[in-house]
C-alpha cells in the first residue's frame, strides 16, 4: 500500500507523519510525503527536526510539490485539514475515493484539521508531534485490521 501525506508546505505536518508511519516498519507499506503550495527540494523545518531527532525517529526529507504523479502513485491520501483535502479533489478529481484528512480516515466522527505548527517554538511542534504519533497508532491498526 502507498500512503501519502499532505499539507501545505511540506516542511511539518507531513514530512513528521511520514517519519513517524516510516518509524514503524510496516511490511509493504510505502510512504512518501508532498505539499500543495511546496517547493522541492526544501528542508524540514528545524523545530521538526528536533522534535524527531528528540523521539529517536530517523528521517530524511526533502520537500516535494503535490503533483499527478504522486496522486496516481497513493492508494490513499491523507490530509493535515479540510481544505487541503478539497483543493487536491478540485485538482485531482480521479483522486475522490482516496483522500481523506488524517482524523476523519482514523476517526470518522473526527473532521478537525491536524494543527499547525508552522512559525511556532518548540513546544508547539511537540504538540503537533503528539497529534500526529496518536493518528498514526489509529492508523496502523485500522491498516493491520484491528
Amino acid at each position: 500500500m502507498n500512503i501519502l501525506f499532505v499539507c501545505t508546505g511540506n516542511t511539518c505536518r507531513s514530512p513528521m507523519a511520514e517519519a513517524i508511519l516510516k518509524d514503524r516498519n510496516l511490511e509493504n507499506i510505502n510512504v512518501r510525503s508532498a505539499g500543495i503550495y511546496a517547493t522541492d527540494g526544501g528542508e524540514m523545518s528545524l523545530n521538526g527536526q528536533k522534535v524527531l531527532k528528540k523521539e529517536n525517529i530517523s528521517f530524511t526529507h526533502e520537500s516535494a510539490a503535490l503533483k499527478e504523479s504522486l496522486v496516481d502513485w497513493a492508494d490513499l491520501v491523507l490530509t493535515m485539514t479540510a481544505s487541503h483535502k478539497q483543493a487536491i479533489i478540485y485538482a485531482f478529481p480521479q483522486a475522490i475515493s482516496k483522500v481523506y484528512m488524517y482524523k476523519e480516515f482514523v476517526t470518522p466522527e473526527n473532521m478537525q484539521d491536524v494543527s499547525d505548527p508552522y512559525g511556532g517554538n518548540l513546544r508547539t511542534y511537540e504538540h503537533t508531534f503528539l497529534e500526529l504519533h496518536t493518528l498514526t497508532d489509529g492508523l496502523v491498526k485500522k491498516l493491520q485490521g484491528d
